[in-house]
């Protein structure tokens, strides 16, 4: 397991490990906006090489979930501050993840009762938790011109909000079928214009909202994730193959610090995205197509392979706060309470034992 342990350098990230914890939602911002007992949080997790936020919407119209934070107005900055804080207190390292919804969201969470955005007017299918139980997911309105190039500039406002919270990076969340994937996938992306259509088009949109963030904060400090062929959200591909090199190929000049591939049981687009990206790439591993937690076995075997250069996992980090220590001590591992994973109080959140306890 010494592999997990070394250090490595993303961008300007400079980590002392490559174990990052992956992004989960929670769902415990209330109004918005994240507490003290989230700063708890990630700070009991600070020993992670690097830590990579919940999904947090750069927008108003961003959001998909009840109780997600957000970076778009002032009391959102001044509470993250908290929390990076409280995270470089202990030593560690934290990027927000950006994570723009699209049409995985619902008139009852926008203050004007909009439709939410996408490439085209197609419903995702799928359906939002309310306290009034589950509501479909209405048809989005399409994104104009005009829409597509406000969101991007929401995209790189944030990320200069991000900064200013003490962020030390951004991660732009181009997977499980929220907006960039929407546009990535031609399942949801049926435009004509330079949005659409081909490969080319359908990667703009991704690679336009990578470099408006990398102007604004400086391309060292942004990185992105994506999930190949993963079939959630109501998402389909019909050409994983070629597009995920496409892209990672489209944003190698860039500079960006790292890509990370959320992986959904098959291997060859992690090989190609590898092939095709000169940077540092951050994989959460799962070559299995059964839906198991990723194991520490599974990320070592990865960098031996050389397929990754950093290594995410969630439940793990979930259900264990000091889980460095537990790897290294060969387990034992907490398992992760999914009753408790959106929304609540501390538990299943802050009161993880650790070893020893």
């Amino acid at each position: 397991m010494r592999e997990l342990f070394e250090p490595v350098t993303a961008g300007v990230l400079e980590l002392p490990s490559r174990l990052v914890m992956a992004p989960m939602t929670r769902s415990r911002a209330y109004g918005g906006l994240v507490t003290e007992l989230t700063a708890e949080y990630y700070a009991q997790r600070a020993s992670a090489g690097l830590i990579v936020t919940e999904g947090t919407q750069p927008s108003v119209i961003g959001q998909g979930y009840l109780n997600t934070p957000g970076l778009h107005s002032p009391e959102q900055v001044a509470a993250w501050r908290k929390v990076t804080d409280a995270v470089h207190e202990k030593g560690g390292r934290i990027v927000v993840q950006l994570m723009h919804s699209g049409r995985i969201g619902h008139p009852v969470l926008y203050p004007d009762g909009a439709l939410p955005l996408a490439p085209s007017a197609i419903a995702s299918g799928q359906k939002l938790f309310t306290p009034e139980g589950m509501l479909d997911h209405p048809t989005p309105r399409e994104m104009t011109v005009e829409d597509i190039a406000r969101t991007i500039e929401d995209h790189a406002s944030a990320a200069r909000n991000a900064l200013d919270a003490g962020f030390d990076g951004v991660e732009l969340h181009g997977a499980n079928g929220y907006l960039i994937h929407q546009f990535l996938a031609d399942g949801s992306n049926r435009r004509t214009d330079a949005y659409g259509g081909s490969v080319a088009g359908r990667i703009r949109f991704a690679v336009e909202v990578a470099e408006a963030v990398a102007d604004a904060i400086g391309p060292e400090r942004v990185g992105i994730r994506v999930s190949p062929g993963a079939p959630v959200n109501g998402i389909t591909e019909s050409d994983t193959g070629e597009l995920y090199p496409a892209l990672a190929g489209a944003l190698a000049p860039l500079g960006l610090a790292y890509v990370h591939v959320m992986e959904t049981g098959d291997r060859e687009p992690t090989r190609a995205i590898r092939a095709a990206w000169p940077g540092a790439l951050i994989l959460n591993p799962h070559p299995s197509p059964e839906p198991l937690p990723a194991t520490a076995e599974a990320g070592v075997d990865a960098l031996r392979e050389g397929l990754a250069d950093a290594i995410a996992y969630a439940r793990l980090w979930l259900a264990n706060p000091d889980l460095p220590a537990r790897i290294e001590a060969g387990g034992p591992y907490n398992e992760a309470d999914m009753a408790t994973f959106y929304g609540g109080d501390h538990r299943g959140y802050t009161d993880y034992p650790v070893l020893g306890a």
